[in-house]
């Protein structure tokens, strides 16, 4: 009687300590996405019910379909080069003796530059008239447009890695430094090397790390519209033009009830694919 006394004790307790972060989540993040999913079966102006026409309107846009593969293009060229690179670095930090506070702080550094900096960086390197372009003339090579070509894009990815390489690089480091010592050392004995203890003992391991930044990662890449836009404005070159952008430009016309529907369409495809990334690492 006693023990089922305390387990219940137990259970209000953890019951209200997660209340405040339920409730917080309710108010601020699920009433405002129901009320979305509502408008987005509404028109804007009137507020009548349009069934499935706002959706029928998105998918039917040819700057939402640019948008799209934009952005779907964006995420996979950047998530495995993020996640590579910087497990390597990781790596390399995890595995120096001297320097390591001062190469995290480096790393970090792109995290605490304001964004207005790093726009003004930019526009003073890839500017038509900027610092790589004067570099390119002196050695006799022809100017190019960074921002009015298809290069827009490669910056946008430089971008993308440059602002969140460090955080994801501490991110391994903290998950390497949760692998024994021992492992590695037992390995060692039996004559493993280097790349073998890196396969069999270092990946495995940081199974669960994988799975966190990769999602971390992905929710990462859509927060890089705000450079983006500080650099190119809201009609960049198309083969930059993001999911952002349109909604941006979308909120200026006052279009709430496309805005509403094809935020319902990418909210539930990242929903999915986070779920099928997370029921893929629990089966392996």
């Amino acid at each position: 009687m006693r023990k089922k006394r305390i387990r219940k004790v137990r259970d209000w307790t953890g019951l209200l300590f997660v209340l405040p972060s339920l409730a917080g989540v309710t108010v601020f993040t699920l009433i405002p996405f129901a009320d979305v999913v509502r408008r987005s079966f509404t028109a804007a102006v009137t507020g009548a019910w349009v069934g499935l026409a706002n959706y029928q309107t998105v998918f039917a846009n040819t700057a939402f379909r640019l948008a799209a593969s934009n952005t779907l293009r964006f995420t996979l060229t950047c998530l495995p080069l993020l996640v590579t690179v910087s497990l390597a670095l990781a790596v390399l930090l995890q595995n120096l003796f001297f320097g390591k506070n001062l190469l995290k702080s480096i790393y970090l550094m792109p995290m605490a530059v304001p964004a207005a900096s790093v726009v003004l960086v930019w526009k003073v390197l890839f500017h038509q008239h900027g610092l790589i372009n004067s570099l390119l003339e002196k050695m006799g090579l022809a100017q190019v447009g960074w921002m009015s070509t298809g290069y827009a894009f490669g910056v946008l990815v430089v971008s993308y890695l440059w602002k969140n390489l460090g955080y994801d690089m501490i991110l391994w480091l903290a998950g390497l430094a949760g692998i024994p010592v021992e492992i590695y050392e037992a390995a060692r004995v039996d004559g493993a090397g280097e790349w073998r203890c890196f396969l069999s003992i270092t990946l495995p391991n940081l199974k669960s790390s994988l799975y966190t930044i990769t999602v971390l990662s992905f929710l990462n890449s859509f927060k890089v519209f705000r450079e983006a836009w500080l650099v190119a404005g809201d009609y960049p070159h198309q083969s930059m033009y993001l999911l952002q952008h349109l909604y941006s430009n979308w909120f200026r016309d006052l279009s709430f009830d496309k805005i509403a529907a094809a935020a319902v369409v990418t909210a539930g495809i990242v929903f999915v694919l986070i779920m099928l990334l997370q029921k893929l690492w629990e089966t392996d």
